[in-house]
């Protein structure tokens, strides 16, 4: 071709007449990216994701116990209150100054130990007096028989007149009524000088000293100079319902002695082992509750006068029951259940009734047999018929929420 020559020019309306053709053509490679690309992506999601049958037939990791027999104790709680067996606010019997307080706050005292002694010197003279005035009126009485012994002889040899021997056995009668007067006054003064002397009149621990020494005390005084409570032994008062009463006055009435253990506030702790004492002669309408009373010996002074305790009486021992862990017992809408592990293990819902729960163990009136095991840890995610895997309950333990000390839940119900 000659230089500098150019060729004509394609005319400009050809190949917009054909752009038609080129449309197949851009749909069957958007569709062939979108099999090659989008749909493999999407199936394996859709295989990945499990669908409801798959979930249902997963194994839960659950842990089981067989439900066994064994003797379950039957026990009523009440919250009561420490009650010292004897409570004496000691006041003095006279009027005087306070000379002497021979006790320490807080001392352990047996009966008859002195405690404080008031000034006796006032009574001393009151005695005295006493004993001379008795003095000068024996004296006249001795005078007056003698008398009356002449009299005697006087009238028999009709010396006197009668009258005069009648006036003087008077007089002896008289006088023997001022000696014995005298006598009274002496042993009643003898009397306020032992009262001068303050004795503890019971056994017991002493609170605070309320009446310094060199303070005039009084016999009408209210407060008194201390007070004295018996704690060993001491008593506890706690309430039961109405409704079971029955079984106690039974068990009671039968000579038996009911053992009550007292807990500390938290229940946790036991403070003292004892018996119950008695039972309150009515029942409180507004409550339906009856008082009882439990005496403990409290020789380790644990038990303090009112405080407040956790009061366990053992009323009666089932023999032979069905018990389960307390943690296999659910409660919802239906009622009381338990899950029941099957053979094929997969998991049932049977209703229970329940007896006594005490601690970590229920006892199950109907429901379950021996042997059948039951699920402990792990129910939450259980449906009927849900399949399990059965793993060791202390790892179940470990694995899931810290499980609450053994004593703690060995607390008594209020």
């Amino acid at each position: 071709m000659p230089p500098n020559v150019s060729l004509p020019p394609t005319p400009p309306g050809r190949w917009l007449r054909r752009w038609w053709l080129w449309v197949p053509v851009l749909c069957a490679a958007v569709a062939a990216a979108w099999l090659l690309l989008v749909r493999p992506v999407d199936s394996r999601a859709k295989e990945a994701k499990p669908g409801p049958a798959a979930a249902a037939m997963r194994a839960l990791p659950v842990a089981a116990v067989p439900a066994r027999t064994s003797d379950a104790p039957v026990y009523l709680n009440g919250l009561g209150t420490v009650v010292p067996r004897n409570t004496v606010t000691v006041r003095s019997r006279v009027d005087g100054q306070l000379m002497r307080v021979l006790f320490r706050e807080g001392q352990i005292v047996k009966a008859g130990d002195l405690l404080a002694e008031i000034d006796p010197r006032p009574f001393q003279v009151q005695l005295d007096q006493a004993q001379g005035q008795m003095e000068h009126d024996e004296a006249l009485l001795k005078n007056a028989r003698l008398d009356l012994e002449r009299y005697k002889v006087l009238v028999e040899q009709d010396s006197i007149p009668r009258q005069q021997l009648d006036t003087q056995e008077a007089l002896v009668r008289q006088y023997e009524g001022a000696v014995r007067s005298d006598r009274a006054q002496i042993d009643n003064a003898k009397l306020q000088l032992v009262y001068c002397r303050i004795t503890s009149p019971i056994g017991g621990r002493v609170g605070l000293r309320l009446v310094d020494p060199g303070n005039i005390v009084h016999a009408a005084d209210t407060n008194g100079m201390v007070v004295i409570t018996q704690l060993q032994p001491i008593t506890v008062v706690f309430p039961i319902p109405e409704d079971s009463l029955p079984a106690v006055v039974k068990r009671l009435h039968s000579g038996e002695k009911l053992p009550v253990d007292a807990f500390d506030r938290a229940g946790t702790t036991k403070l003292a082992s004892g018996t119950l004492l008695t039972i309150d002669n009515q029942i409180d309408p507004t409550t339906g509750m009856v008082k009882l009373k439990a005496e403990f010996p409290n020789d380790d002074g644990a038990l303090f006068p009112n405080q407040f305790v956790n009061a366990r009486m053992l009323v009666d021992m089932m023999r032979g029951a069905t018990v389960v862990p307390s943690a296999a017992i659910q409660r919802g809408v239906q009622g009381t259940y338990v899950y029941i592990v099957k053979d094929d293990h997969t998991v049932t819902v049977r209703p229970v009734k329940l007896g006594p729960v005490e601690g970590e163990t229920a006892v199950v009136e109907t429901g379950v047999a021996p042997g059948e095991m039951v699920v402990v840890d792990g129910a939450d995610k259980l449906r009927e018929g849900a399949r399990v895997d059965l793993i060791a309950k202390n790892t179940a333990t470990t694995a899931g929420a810290p499980k609450e000390d053994a004593a703690a839940r060995q607390r008594p119900t209020q």
